[in-house]
């Protein structure tokens, strides 16, 4: 697997994750959200997959 390949899929499992971070966390804090577990698994999903899209693109555009 080509390095920018891996680091995009990286970034992608990142952010699906820190979204659920944040959302379980707000749950438990005491707020409540409109969808379930499995909503919040697919709008993670959904998350995942444009940060791993959108991730080449940005690297591109950072200074090295």
């Amino acid at each position: 697997m080509r390095p920018r390949r891996k680091s995009s899929l990286l970034w992608g499992l990142t952010g699906a994750l820190l979204f659920l971070v944040l959302a379980l966390g707000y749950r438990l804090a005491g707020g409540s959200l409109p969808v379930g577990v499995g909503g919040l698994a697919g709008i993670a999903l959904v998350v995942g997959v444009v940060v791993t899209a959108t991730a080449p693109a940005i690297e591109a555009r950072l200074p090295r």
